[in-house]
């Protein structure tokens, strides 16, 4: 059964920055759709990015130009590079994987961890 363990969160103020993590373990990693989702109180869960190769990325409008997903295939490792952080990002961070070739929606997720927890309040 595939895992998915995030790291990286906390708490910062407005314009700071965090580095989230994703490492994937008994998961084809390579190949497939991987994403972050994110779900602040109150809300449904989101897509935030998503991507299956670097040059098959794709961003949620209210994060383009601030947010960047890579991963380390070498590391089976997921990142989540956040720069100018609001205080409207504020939610749960999730990682999720599909053996899908789509990971935009919930229903397309096939795996989720357990989320990390990012706040951003002055």
């Amino acid at each position: 059964q595939p895992q998915l363990a995030e790291s990286g969160g906390g708490s910062v103020r407005p314009g700071g920055s965090l580095k989230l993590s994703c490492t994937a373990s008994g998961y084809i990693y390579s190949n497939n759709c991987m994403a972050w989702f994110r779900q602040a109180p109150g809300k449904e869960r989101e897509g935030v990015a998503r991507i299956i190769s670097d040059s098959r990325v794709s961003y949620a409008d209210s994060v383009k130009g601030r947010f960047t997903i890579s991963k380390d295939n070498a590391k089976n490792t997921l990142y989540l590079q956040m720069n100018s952080l609001k205080p409207e990002d504020t939610a749960m961070y999730y990682c999720a994987a599909t053996y899908r070739s789509s990971c935009a929606y919930v229903s397309d997720i096939n795996f989720w961890g357990k989320g990390t927890l990012v706040t951003i309040s002055s």
